[in-house]
């Protein structure tokens, strides 16, 4: 049961049928054998993407609940680590990678378990591949010498 992080990308494609894909569904089906994980800023990341859609008039209040159950309900492991790497092997990476701290937190996540990085995130998929990260789902995205470049 080896896994993939998570990134938020992902999830929200699950969560708004007009974002999800053949293989993000892919991704989702993998949670009947395999764990996903994530950093601890991963439940902030959904929650923020629940409260965006709200104001936008995309989804009712009272479908948060159910978007909630929902992610509950999956394979879902959080990272214990995030918080005490997160002032050195994160924000190193982030510097290195141009990304934000928080990306960088499911990067360094992928990079210390050895696993897979599912996202949407064009930014963390140039970073991913800069650090010899495997990410899915599988993109024509070209790639440049330094992700920030």
């Amino acid at each position: 049961m080896k896994g993939f992080v998570l990134d938020c990308s992902v999830a929200a494609a699950w969560l708004f049928p007009d974002e999800g894909t053949p293989d993000t569904e892919a991704l989702l089906d993998r949670l009947k054998t395999e764990e996903a994980l994530v950093p601890g800023i991963w439940h902030l990341e959904i929650g923020n993407v629940l409260v965006r859609a709200e104001r936008m008039k995309r989804v009712a209040k009272s479908r948060v609940a159910a978007y909630l159950n929902l992610l509950r309900r999956l394979a879902i492991e959080t990272d214990p680590e995030t918080d005490e790497r997160a002032l050195r092997e994160t924000l190193m990476l982030a510097r290195e990678c141009g990304l934000s701290t928080y990306d960088a937190a499911y990067l360094e996540l992928a990079m210390r378990r050895g696993v897979q990085l599912a996202t949407l995130d064009r930014g963390l998929i140039r970073a991913a591949r800069y650090v010899q990260v495997e990410t899915v789902p599988k993109t024509e995205l070209q790639v440049h010498e330094r992700p920030h470049d």
